[in-house]
C-alpha cells in the first residue's frame, strides 16, 4: 500500500511540473528537479520592447530559444538588487500562464504544458505607485527535465518618473503572427536609406537602393544611440529563411560576429546572436543586451530592427576597433530553424566600416578577379572550346587539301581553339583558388577542380598518341572523345552551378540564359550530324566549293557571341 501511495505521489509532482503550477518556486526559481543548474551559457534570451519606464507602464517581454528549444520557465520583474517580484502580467501568452506568488496575481508567468517552445510573449505592467527602480526580466529555462538553466536576464529597464506609458517604445511584430493584423508590417515600412551618411552607415546591394521603395534590395544601417553606449541596427531583403549581418576583420567566413534573423521552427521570424567559427553553421550564443527588437516576414521579405549594446567581437582584433567589414547574407533554414548554407556569396563592404561615422558604402557581392575566372570558363568551354570541337567533328571534309604549317588547316584549327581553352582554364582556376583558398560554393569548385584534371589529361594524351595508320588508334580516339564529351559536360555543370551562385536577381535569368545558350549548341550539333548523313554520300573530296558546313559553323559563331555577350555582362553586374 505504500508503494502505491509513494507512486501516486510522484505522478502527482510530475503532473504539476508538466502543468506550470510553481508558486512554490518564485522566490528562489529554482526548479525541483533533482539535478544541479547549467553553468554554460544559456541557449535562451529575454528581450524587452522598451528601454524605460514609468509608474502604470507597460512592457512587451518576449523569451526566445537562440537555439533547440525548452519545456518549461518561470519569468520574473525584479528591481535591481532585489529578490521579490515587482509589478503584474496581464498576458501570459500562447502556452503560458499567470501565477500568483506571495499573493500578488500575476507576479509571475510560467509555462501551461510541457510541449516545446521557441518563443513565448507577455505584457508586464508597473505598478502604478510606490517606490519605483530600475529593473530586470529574469528567467528560469528549463530544457528537459534534468537540463535547466536559472538567473537569465534581460537588460536593465530605467525607471523615469514622467506620466505615460510610451517611453522608450518600440513594436515588435511578425507578419505571420496572429497579432499582425495587415498585411505590410511596421518593421518593413519603417526602414529605409533616409538618413544614410548624415546619421547612419548603410550598406546596401544594389548601390544605394531604398528598402521602403525596392523589395529587391538587400540593405543594413548602423546608427549610434545619442549617448554612445550602443547601435540600432536595421536589416532588409528577399530571402527564403534568413538573413544576417556580420562583422569580420577582412573578407573572410571566420570568427565573426553575427546577427541572424531568421525563422524559427514555428515560422515566426526571431533574432539570434552567434559567432562563425570558418564556413559551417555560425555557433549561437546569448543574445545579451539587445532591446527594442522589431522584425516582419512580408511577401518573403525579411526585416529586423534592434538597439544593441554588445561589444562586437570578432576575436581577432589585436586591438579595440569600431571598423569591420560588414557581411550581408541570406539563405533557407532546416525545419527547426537552424540556417543553412547561404547559396549565393554574402554582399561584403567594399572597405571597413567605422560604425560611429556616418557613411554610405555599396556592397561588393564577387570580387573582379572571381568576376574574371567566371568569363574565361565561360569564353572556354562555351565559344572556343565549343567551335574546336565542332571543327574536328564535322569539318575535316570542308577543309579537305587546305594546309597550314604543313598540317591540314582544321588539325591547325582544332589544336589552337582547344589549347586557347585549357590555358584559359588554368588562368581561371588559379585565380579563382588564389582568392577563395577554400572549397566552400557547394558543387561549384569540385566540378571545377574535375574540369581542371581532365583538361590537363587531354593535351597530354594526345601528345603520345600513335599515328593515324596504326591498328591501335582507334583506340586513342574513343578515349580523346569520350574525356572531351567528359569536359563538355562537366563544364556545362560547373557554369550552371557559379551562375546559380553569381544570380541575385528574383527572376534567376543568367542561368536561363545558359539553359538557351546550351540548347543553341545541341541544336547545331544536331543539324551538323544530319547535314553529314544526307551529303556524305553526293560530296567527291576534290569537290572545293563552300559546304553548308561552314555556314552553319558561321551562324553557330554568331549565335554563340550573342549568348556569350549577354552572359558576360550579366557576370560584370553581378
Amino acid at each position: 500500500m505504500r508503494a502505491y501511495v509513494l507512486l501516486f505521489a510522484c505522478v502527482r509532482i510530475v503532473e504539476c511540473y508538466g502543468n506550470g503550477q510553481v508558486s512554490s518556486a518564485c522566490g528562489s526559481m529554482q526548479p525541483e528537479h533533482g539535478s544541479s543548474v547549467q553553468t554554460s551559457v544559456a541557449p535562451y534570451s529575454i528581450s524587452v520592447d522598451r528601454t524605460s519606464y514609468s509608474a502604470g507602464g507597460q512592457i512587451t517581454v518576449t523569451l526566445s530559444a537562440t537555439s533547440g528549444t525548452f519545456k518549461g520557465f518561470l519569468l520574473e520583474a525584479q528591481s535591481i538588487g532585489g529578490s521579490a517580484p515587482i509589478g503584474y502580467f496581464s498576458s501570459a501568452g500562447t502556452n503560458a500562464q499567470l501565477l500568483t506568488c506571495s499573493g500578488q496575481a500575476g507576479a509571475a508567468v510560467s509555462h501551461s504544458s510541457s510541449t516545446a517552445k521557441t518563443q513565448i510573449q507577455s505584457i508586464w505592467k508597473a505598478p502604478s505607485s510606490g517606490t519605483l527602480n530600475n529593473i530586470q526580466f529574469i528567467a528560469t529555462f528549463v530544457q528537459v527535465t534534468k537540463t535547466f538553466w536559472m538567473g537569465v536576464k534581460s537588460a536593465q529597464v530605467s525607471y523615469t518618473s514622467g506620466s505615460g506609458s510610451d517611453s522608450g517604445s518600440a513594436t515588435t511584430t511578425n507578419a505571420n503572427s496572429t497579432a499582425a493584423k495587415t498585411p505590410s508590417s511596421t518593421a518593413m515600412t519603417s526602414i529605409s536609406s533616409t538618413g544614410c551618411g548624415s546619421v547612419k552607415t548603410c550598406v546596401s546591394q544594389p548601390v544605394s537602393c531604398d528598402p521602403s521603395t525596392s523589395t529587391n534590395c538587400y540593405f543594413m544601417s548602423s546608427m549610434p544611440l545619442s549617448d554612445g553606449s550602443g547601435l540600432k541596427f536595421e536589416i532588409f531583403g528577399p530571402s527564403v529563411g534568413y538573413i544576417a549581418i556580420a562583422f569580420s576583420d577582412d573578407k573572410e567566413m571566420g570568427k565573426d560576429d553575427v546577427y541572424i534573423c531568421g525563422k524559427n521552427s514555428g515560422g515566426n521570424i526571431q533574432l539570434q546572436h552567434a559567432v562563425t567559427t570558418g564556413t559551417t553553421t555560425p555557433t549561437t550564443i546569448a543574445l545579451g543586451n539587445v532591446t527594442n527588437i522589431t522584425t516582419s516576414l512580408t511577401n518573403g521579405i525579411i526585416s529586423c530592427s534592434f538597439i544593441s549594446q554588445n561589444t562586437i567581437s570578432t576575436t581577432r582584433s589585436a586591438a579595440s576597433t569600431n571598423s569591420y567589414y560588414i557581411f550581408l547574407a541570406n539563405g533557407p533554414v532546416d525545419p527547426n530553424g537552424v540556417i543553412q548554407f547561404h547559396p549565393t556569396s554574402p554582399i561584403i563592404s567594399s572597405s571597413k566600416v567605422d560604425l560611429f561615422s556616418p557613411q554610405v558604402l555599396g556592397g561588393e557581392q564577387f570580387p573582379a578577379i572571381v568576376k574574371a575566372h567566371g568569363c574565361l570558363m565561360l569564353i572556354s568551354w562555351m565559344t572556343t572550346g565549343s567551335i574546336g570541337m565542332l571543327i574536328a567533328r564535322y569539318l575535316k571534309r570542308a577543309s579537305h587539301g587546305t594546309r597550314c604549317c604543313g598540317k591540314d588547316f582544321w588539325f591547325v584549327a582544332h589544336l589552337f581553339l582547344m589549347l586557347l581553352s585549357v590555358c584559359a582554364t588554368i588562368i581561371a582556376f588559379i585565380l579563382v583558388f588564389s582568392y577563395a583558398q577554400d572549397w566552400s560554393g557547394g558543387a561549384h569548385p569540385v566540378l571545377g577542380c574535375l574540369v581542371m584534371i581532365l583538361s590537363l589529361a587531354q593535351p597530354i594524351a594526345a601528345m603520345f598518341r600513335c599515328s593515324p595508320q596504326h591498328e591501335r588508334r582507334f583506340i586513342f580516339n574513343w578515349v580523346h572523345a569520350i574525356n572531351a564529351l567528359a569536359i563538355k559536360g562537366l563544364a556545362v555543370a560547373a557554369i550552371f552551378t557559379g551562375l546559380i551562385l553569381v544570380d541575385s536577381s528574383q527572376d534567376g535569368w543568367l542561368p536561363k540564359v545558359m539553359g538557351g545558350f546550351v540548347a543553341w549548341e545541341a541544336l547545331f550539333f544536331l543539324f551538323q550530324d544530319i547535314l553529314r548523313k544526307f551529303t556524305e554520300k553526293d560530296v567527291e573530296e576534290d569537290d572545293y566549293r563552300i559546304r553548308p558546313e561552314v555556314f552553319l559553323l558561321f551562324t553557330f559563331f554568331l549565335g554563340n557571341v550573342a549568348f556569350l555577350v549577354t552572359l558576360l555582362v550579366g557576370i560584370g553586374n553581378a
